[in-house]
Order: structure tokens, then sequence, then C-alpha cells
């Protein structure tokens, strides 16, 4: 894969300055990497952790020891929305504590985190942090110094946005997808989190037919991705249904509770340059692909299909 990204760069006319080689002192990852990152510790609650990712709108946090400052975890969207409903982590309710919700929102954030994480280290390139992306099939990973400390966080984000350019003439329909995965306003919450887990994905289109349609042909009505329910968790919405200490009693909220339904699209015919920057500008990292004639639902580009154009 690194091969490859070096192969495009040489092809285009653009200049990266890039290197292509690890060196002695910090690597241009340094250059793109978010310095100020955010970190708990493991004894931190899951709620406390759901409620900082809403409130500083990140999707990841690394865990750290409070004193060392060394990683020892790290925590993402999909931890939690399986921890919620979604899969294995769920059982922390149903087993660990009986059934008992707010017992198992206050359990440590160790009980749920992952740890063995990759990481990239201060002294590594871009060009390593893409393809390792790829590869390992991750969103982003913390930069650690030779002390094992955290120095930066690196996005496939921050990656498509210094080499995006690579792609900039391709068309969506060349990298969307294509076999799509839906579901209906009526989905509840428990159902939405178990097909994000099940399916690796982090948002899901919402269809159905048109309330001011006379058309019973079904279209995009919606948009819901990770980040949204745990907005929802961290509004302390979900508080004003818990009628009792048991999950089921949350998890029975329906998805158009929370779902976006002023939704940014692209057409199959749009630029990826063009919808590299509508992503940034509008800070989401996925669209919908509609008929420009019918606004039937036809695809979905995410900034992974662009990472994966600009390495594959």
């Amino acid at each position: 894969m690194k091969n490859n990204i070096i192969k495009k760069i040489n092809s285009t006319d653009q200049s990266f300055n890039l290197q292509t080689k690890k060196v002695e002192s910090d690597g241009d990852i340094m250059d793109i990497a978010a310095k100020n990152v955010v970190t708990a510790s493991q004894s931190a609650t899951i709620i406390e952790i759901a409620n900082l990712m809403s409130e500083k709108d990140i999707r990841r946090i690394p865990i750290t020891d409070p004193g060392s400052g060394k990683l020892l975890g790290i925590v993402t969207t999909m931890d939690i929305l399986d921890f919620f409903g979604g899969g294995k982590k769920y059982n922390l309710i149903t087993e660990k504590h009986e059934g008992n919700f707010l017992s198992a929102i206050n359990a440590p954030i160790k009980e749920i985190m992952t740890t063995g994480v990759k990481t990239m280290t201060n002294k590594d390139t871009i060009i390593d942090a893409a393809a390792l992306m790829l590869e390992e099939g991750i969103g982003g990973f913390p930069i650690i110094d030779n002390e094992e400390k955290i120095v930066g966080m690196v996005t496939e984000g921050d990656v498509v946005n210094k080499l995006d350019k690579i792609i900039a003439d391709l068309e969506v329909q060349d990298v969307m997808a294509t076999d799509l995965i839906t579901t209906t306003p009526g989905t509840r919450i428990e159902g939405i989190t178990k097909i994000m887990v099940r399916n690796s994905l982090r948002r899901v289109p919402i269809v159905g037919e048109d309330p001011n349609s006379n058309s019973k042909e079904e279209k995009l009505l919606g948009f819901v991705t990770a980040s949204d329910i745990l907005k929802y968790i961290g509004e302390h919405k979900l508080f004003a249904k818990l009628f009792s200490n048991e999950g089921e009693d949350v998890v029975n909220i329906t998805v158009d509770e929370l779902m976006v339904t002023d939704v940014l699209t692209a057409t199959k015919y749009e630029k990826l340059g063009d919808i590299a920057d509508l992503m940034f500008d509008s800070n989401i990292r996925g669209l919908p692909v509609v008929d420009e004639d019918t606004g039937k639902l036809i695809g979905i580009i995410t900034i992974r299909d662009l990472l994966k154009a600009i390495v594959q």
C-alpha cells in the first residue's frame, strides 16, 4: 500500500513535500496530528466518557495511566454503541449488572475499553499512517513518543485532507458503496446500534415513504451516525425515558427521535475534490448519494472511501 501511495504522488503534478521514511526528529505525521489530545483515566465511568465524546465532538478517547501518562487502551464511539445494546459489551448490563442500567453506565471505562491499541510514533510519516489505517481497518490512532506517552492523534480525515488532491478529479460513482444497509424511522436504537456494530458502520441512512408525498416509493428521510446516538445520550435525553433501572426501557427509543432530517447529499457525477471540501467544511464524514432526478438513495460515500481511493 505504501508503494501505491508513493507512485500516485509521483504521478501527479502536485507538490506534497512528503517524507517516505522515518527520520530521527519528528516525522511529517506530526504536521497533521492533533496535539491537544483529550484523554481519560481507566477509572472514569462509561457515561462520563460518552458525555465527554459528545461535548468535545470526538470519536475516540485514549485511556492513560494518570501517573506515568502511558497509553493503556482506547475507547471509540463503536465501543460505546456496543455497550449500549449493539454487541457483546451489552452483556455488562445484562449479566454483570443484572439488568441494572444505571449501575452499568457508572461502571469504569476499563470494562469496555479496547487494549492492544495500534499506535504510531512521532517519527513516522503520513504515508505510513495512510497505509496502516487501511491495513488494520481503523479510523485513527494515538501517536506516542519514545516514553510511550501520547503526543498526538491522527485520523483518516487528517490524512485525506492532506492527500485529497490525488483523487480530486475522480467522480463519486468511482468509489461510492452501493451495497447499502438502511433502516426505517421506527427502528429502535437498540436495533440500529446492532446494525452499526455488527456491520462496522458509523452511519446508517433512514429510508421510508415520504409523508409529504403521494408516492409510495421509498426515499431518503434522514441519517443517523454513531455520534448522533452519543449526543442523544450526552444530552441526557435518555434519562427522560428511563422509567426503571432496566436497560430495555432506554433502548426502546426509536430512530425518528434523533435522526438528522436536513441531510447533505451527493450525486454520482460530483468530483471527489468537491466532496472532500464539503465534508471538511461541514464537519461530516459520510454523505448519502442520491439520484439527481428521483432523489432515490443509490449509494453512500465516506472518508474511508476517499482514503481507499488514495491508497489503493
